[in-house]
């Protein structure tokens, strides 16, 4: 959907601040008319309206503003009403509770002189996911590992279909940043840390606005946030990107260069700055740029109170940020303060009117193209597919094609579904909120049974009935014998700064239980769940699969598809792996270049390694006694007691002491066991190279050189610090 505006007619002050209108304004009503072109009624609403009412048409109120107050709706004339993501309806937040909200907040405007309809707004980021029993799919991180951007396109058809049933025609989606700095609490709203990934939110713009806006189906979409919201220092939220222009257009511009080509309506300013320049004041990029040189001819909304920011004087903030380009203000409680500011500058000529008439043209344009004028009211016949079989299958489908399989011991996947016994363990696998994320429900999202879905838990056991699944969260069995372990860890929920990390390590408790499943003796088999990549040094040995589910959303199901083998594993890293906080941040094409899983990396079959090829070393790491070394392959390992070899083993950068023994260690054949002369310190960085010698795989395949690399030493003895959070200093 392309949108094409008549130039903006200037008018006399003394005529447009007048409160009644002209007699021939009360003549034939174009704008009323559907068969007539777009710009011909918006041409012809714009000219009827008194100042107060185009001001009315800039202001966005949150809901949780008009509790007690809805009758403001009328008296104001807001242009667009919004709900934040904790500020659900008074009576719940239901299918029904939201339609019924939408159509009460809508008969309000409608009640107005004009009737001009509200354009309703809302974080759908991944599904409709502030409404109970939506279908929730994965977030952009996740998507971003299909490459696939017909699914892609087809989860947001969903999304916007769930939506329509509701009422609310306007998506606060797709946030197309690109998280450089994975430190970053939105770095999961993102499809990955390129510009070409950023590219996938084009196919979210025509999966939200369909083949045609004025469809009951269709919903606004709201590119977000222009500009650099993923590029600022320290992945620090609503900070600063440094960087030239020339950088800052290569890296952050290319996914609103597709965005719009498709026709998004709607843009969302960033609450972030570029080189100290805040966004919601930038002429230069909002207007010199996107609206000048990009063309864009939607409207421009401002991010949660992201005026306030500018400045202490609100009066000089709406004057800089309307100057500026914004044309719809996010306020979003504070209308009365913004109808005085607006008034006084455009009375006093700081605003012009032009400028006024610009923003509510581009406004009334995107509402007369989604129909809201013939159909302001929420159809509740459709109200029975949010949420439906049809469309959970297709998140399902989301979640399989997201998984990246980061790593995989030859014979250990997938898991049989024949029979055998499974013992589960972790926080996160019988935990529907954990799984969701951020955006669920509730802002920061929540724990346990917070919707309508099914648990990686309840998926394992729907997938494979034959299969005994034993759960204790704590990984305390009475009887540990058993086929697998599967141990479910990760982050919990939180949203934008909220979710800024100095250390991206798992929690002490993830390593202690890891630790525990492993000294049962049977394969480990470990999931993520994580808005990003976290630091895996201390459990990497102690596993003998790595799978990276993200934030999956309601579908639990689809890891456990993967995981008994129904389905391959397809996806692929939308970023760079790092192996320690020391290379973060690290972004392909970076050099040098030496992440732990590189971006696009991901394990595509669950093929063993050819009878006979060179073992591939895995993890090592220098046990909590200083002595030992371990080193673990793909693959069992012939004793290497009786075998000439030549480790190399540098701690602090300096050649270790001579290795007494090399062995296999005892109940695991796929490691080797190196004993030192002498004990390596707490403080050591250690690494390991094998130089040369006749190691072989129990099949005869002989271990090629590698290293030096790095390994996790054990023995260090500073106590754990667990990741700490930023409190969150914004709401979108």
């Amino acid at each position: 959907m392309t949108f094409s505006f008549r130039a903006a007619k200037t008018l006399i002050a003394s005529v447009v601040l007048q409160w009644t209108l002209p007699v021939w304004a009360l003549q034939a009503q174009d704008y009323i008319n559907p068969s007539l072109p777009l710009h011909q009624r918006v041409a012809d609403l714009l000219g009827r309206m008194t100042l107060d009412e185009k001001i009315g048409q800039m202001m966005q109120v949150d809901l949780s503003a008009l509790r007690g107050r809805m009758s403001d709706v009328s008296a104001y004339g807001f242009g667009s009403v919004l709900s934040g993501g904790d500020s659900d309806p008074p009576t719940g937040n239901s299918a029904l509770s939201w339609s019924t909200t939408c159509n009460s907040v809508q008969s309000h405007a409608l009640a107005t002189r004009l009737k001009i309809p509200v354009i309703y707004g809302i974080d759908a980021v991944h599904g409709h996911s502030n409404v109970y029993g939506a279908t929730i799919f994965p977030h952009n991180i996740d998507l971003g590992c299909t490459r696939d951007p017909a699914l892609i396109e087809q989860a947001a058809r969903i999304t916007a279909v769930e939506m329509a049933a509701t009422g609310i025609r306007w998506n606060f989606a797709p946030m197309i940043g690109v998280p450089r700095d994975i430190r970053w609490g939105r770095t999961y709203e993102g499809f990955g840390e390129t510009p070409e990934l950023a590219q996938l939110g084009s196919v979210q713009v025509r999966g939200l606005q369909g083949e045609s806006l004025s469809s009951p189906t269709s919903v606004l979409a709201c590119a977000k946030h222009f500009l650099a919201d993923g590029g600022t220092q320290d992945g620090k939220n609503a900070g600063n990107a440094v960087g030239d222009e020339t950088l800052i257009r290569k890296i952050h511009l290319p996914g609103y260069l597709s965005a719009l080509k498709y026709g998004v309506g709607s843009i969302m300013v960033s609450y972030s700055s570029i080189n100290g320049e805040k966004m919601h004041g930038s002429k230069h990029w909002l207007t010199d740029v996107l609206k000048g040189e990009l063309g864009f001819g939607g409207f421009l909304v401002s991010d949660w109170g992201g005026i306030d920011q500018l400045g202490p004087d609100y009066t000089q903030d709406v004057e800089r940020s309307i100057n500026a380009g914004i044309d719809m203000v996010m306020l979003p409680t504070r209308y009365r303060d913004f109808r005085a500011a607006m008034r006084s500058l455009v009375t006093n000529g700081r605003i012009t009117i032009a400028r006024v008439d610009d923003a509510v043209r581009r406004i009334l344009t995107a509402k007369f193209a989604l129909g809201l004028f013939e159909h302001p009211y929420a159809d509740s016949s459709m109200l029975p597919i949010v949420g439906s079989a049809e469309h959970r299958a297709i998140a399902r489908r989301c979640v399989r094609e997201s998984i990246v399989l980061l790593k995989k011991k030859d014979g250990v996947l997938p898991l049989r579904k024949t029979g055998g016994r499974i013992l589960v363990a972790g926080t996160h696998v019988d935990n529907l909120g954990y799984q969701c994320g951020g955006w669920t429900i509730s802002w920061r999202g929540g724990s346990g049974n917070t919707t309508v879905g099914t648990t990686i838990l309840a998926g394992m056991r729907r997938v494979a009935p034959a299969v005994t699944v034993d759960y204790s969260e704590t990984g305390d069995f009475s009887d540990t014998a058993a086929d697998y372990s599967v141990v479910v860890i990760g982050e919990t929920p939180y949203a934008e700064a909220q979710g800024d990390r100095r250390e991206l390590a798992l929690s002490s408790s993830d390593v202690s239980l890891i630790k525990k499943m492993k000294s049962y003796g049977h394969p480990v088999i470990i999931i993520l769940i994580s808005g990003r990549p976290l630091i895996l040094d201390e459990i990497l040995h102690y596993s003998d699969a790595i799978l990276a589910a993200w934030l999956p959303g309601t579908e639990g199901d689809g890891v456990a598809d993967v995981l008994f083998g129904d389905f391959a594993p397809t996806g692929r890293l939308s970023h760079s792996w790092p192996r320690s906080m020391r290379q973060v941040p690290i972004n392909v094409g970076d050099v040098p270049y030496d992440p732990l899983y590189p971006y696009g990396y991901g394990l595509t079959s669950f093929d063993d390694s050819p009878a006979g090829s060179a073992p591939v070393f895995m993890s090592g790491i220098v046990r909590e006694d200083g002595r030992h070394i371990e080193l673990t392959f793909n693959k069992r390992m012939k004793d290497p007691s009786s075998l000439p070899s030549s480790f190399t083993v540098m701690k602090s950068g300096m050649l270790s002491r001579t290795i007494s023994a090399v062995t296999l260690k005892p109940g695991d054949g796929t490691t080797v066991l190196l004993e030192l002369n002498t004990a390596i310190a707490g403080s050591d960085s250690v690494t390991i190279a094998y130089t040369a010698g006749s190691l072989t795989s129990a099949d005869g395949g002989a271990l090629s050189p590698f290293g030096p690399v790095e390994i996790y030493n054990a023995s260090k003895v500073a106590a754990r610090r667990d990741p700490q959070s930023v409190r969150d200093s914004g709401r979108k």
